[in-house]
């Protein structure tokens, strides 16, 4: 049986939905799906064979970004009885929850509003589930939980220290997941996020106005120098050195987690999806310079406050149990990137 496109209307109590979905299947809903790293998850889950819904309030997201054949539904996880539709409505047996405000420098100025979509929206998230027995979970976590780190590779084990409600609000997160766990036997999984970049395809694309690579990608389509910002760090080229990772290798590893919890295999409460291996600035500029084929000389500025000199993550856990491989190099990262960009 299958549910047709349909529009119902506002207060009959079902979402709105767009596409085609199947009904009692075996489905997973991805909140935020309509953004840059969920559509990548369900695009990963789709080439698994694993059938998706999306719900997501188009806040950041975009329409576009999700595919023709999954439905879409519009509305938030703040929304405990549209959520619950949705779950019984599309058969749904586990969630991937990515959706939320996902900005830690503007969440120092607007922290009531980070911690309602975040910890609120995920606490009306679990209590939909939990009023529908859905019992499994992979959820969308940070590496801003950590803060400033004081080790010179991150695991699981380091201490948690966030430096802004964004942080703060994805540890809060973790922690409902396992208050949960122990209160109605969810099963679940958190996924400590670094420097997520590249593009699977071109018509997916990060619109972030915080992050580097759409920063020095728009500078450079603008005709413009991109700029670093502190030459005087304790690392081999005095610039900070960060893990990035390629989107496409950590949708992977949301759908491995997935599988993992349908197949009631054993997971760790927290894994980090790291490269165990930085990349300075002045390298990034390097090779959006190769990426690109734009020659520049990026401007130099001094050191913003507060960013440390070095965050890397050991990928060791997750290897080990969700599949995860850097399978992209840095150039893989740069040039996918900016074929979606140019694309648009």
């Amino acid at each position: 049986m299958h549910l047709s496109p349909t529009s119902f209307q506002p207060g009959d109590g079902r979402p709105s939905v767009t596409g085609v979905g199947t009904l009692g299947s075996m489905t997973w809903l991805v909140t935020g799906g309509a953004g840059f790293i969920g559509s990548h998850v369900v695009r990963a889950f789709g080439q698994v064979g694993l059938e998706t819904v999306v719900l997501d309030d188009l806040s950041s997201g975009h329409r576009e970004f999700v595919p023709d054949d999954v439905p879409l539904i519009e509305g938030s996880i703040l929304d405990t009885d549209l959520v619950a539709d949705a779950l019984v409505q599309h058969g749904v047996v586990g969630v991937v929850h990515l959706a939320g405000f996902k900005y830690a420098g503007i969440s120092v100025e607007r922290p009531l509003h980070t911690y309602d979509q975040n910890v609120t929206g995920t606490a009306h998230l679990l209590d939909a589930m939990a009023s529908q027995g859905v019992d499994a979970i992979v959820f969308s976590s940070s590496a801003a939980v950590y803060g400033t780190p004081d080790v010179d590779l991150v695991t699981e084990t380091t201490a948690t220290n966030p430096e802004s409600p964004y942080g703060e609000s994805k540890l809060v997160g973790e922690w409902l997941l396992r208050d949960q766990a122990r209160a109605v036997g969810l099963r679940h999984t958190s996924l400590r996020y670094f420097n997520v970049v590249g593009s699977a395809t071109p018509d997916l694309y990060d619109t972030s106005p915080h992050n580097l690579f759409p920063l020095v990608l728009n500078a450079l389509a603008g005709g413009r120098t991109p700029r670093i910002n502190g030459t005087d760090y304790p690392t081999p080229d005095g610039t900070c050195v960060r893990d990035y990772i390629h989107v496409a290798d950590l949708a992977d590893s949301h759908v491995a987690a997935a599988q993992a919890l349908a197949e009631g295999r054993p997971l760790e409460p927290v894994y980090n999806l790291g490269s165990g291996d930085g990349v300075s600035v002045r390298e990034i500029m390097t090779a959006m310079a190769e990426g690109t084929g734009i020659a520049f000389e990026p401007e130099t500025a001094p050191r913003r406050a507060g960013d440390p000199a070095r965050i890397v993550a050991s990928g060791e856990l997750a290897a080990r149990d969700l599949d995860w491989q850097m399978r992209h190099t840095l150039l893989d990262m740069v040039t996918s990137a900016w074929a979606a960009r140019q694309a648009h």
